[in-house]
């Protein structure tokens, strides 16, 4: 008996062509429900609430008048914090995250010390941009914190 091929019909392509759409929408559907799932967008409880103490945060850390600048130098990196004279600014508090903006495998927190000028720590740095995190601590209470930008050059 010799064996009869089959016609690749009308019903075939049609049945291959839904089912192809059937796994695009099925792999969609479950990384979006995946994705609600692991994070549901809220960021904070009351949005007008933290938008209030946005703006007083802000204004209290306007009104000290600080600048900060990052530099580094071998393996060591230096954040300059100055007030509106220009004069270097010795904070209660300095807590900072030193890392890539892409991802945070290379963060680092550096234990900053004041030299009279400035302060230093020592840090593992490669070629490129890093951001520090950094939160100080005036003294008279106020937070001051600011993303600052240090590119490392190779």
């Amino acid at each position: 008996m010799a064996k009869r091929s089959r016609e690749f019909t009308g019903k075939h392509a049609l049945m291959v062509f839904c089912g192809a759409f059937a796994v695009i929408i099925g792999v969609n559907i479950a990384l979006a429900v995946n994705a609600v799932q692991t994070f549901p967008g809220l960021e904070v409880k009351n949005s007008y609430v933290a938008s209030q103490q946005f703006d007083q945060r802000r204004s209290a850390q306007e009104a000290l008048g600080w600048s900060v600048y990052a530099s580094a130098a071998g393996d060591a990196v230096r954040l300059e914090i100055t007030d509106a004279d220009g004069q270097p600014v010795e904070v209660a508090k300095l807590t900072a995250t030193l890392g890539r903006a892409t991802h945070v495998q290379d963060d680092q927190q550096p234990q900053f010390t004041f030299d009279g000028t400035a302060y230093v720590a020592s840090a593992d740095l490669g070629p490129g941009n890093w951001n520090i995190r950094m939160v100080a601590r005036a003294r008279n209470g106020t937070e001051f914190t600011q993303r600052v930008i240090l590119h490392v050059k190779g």
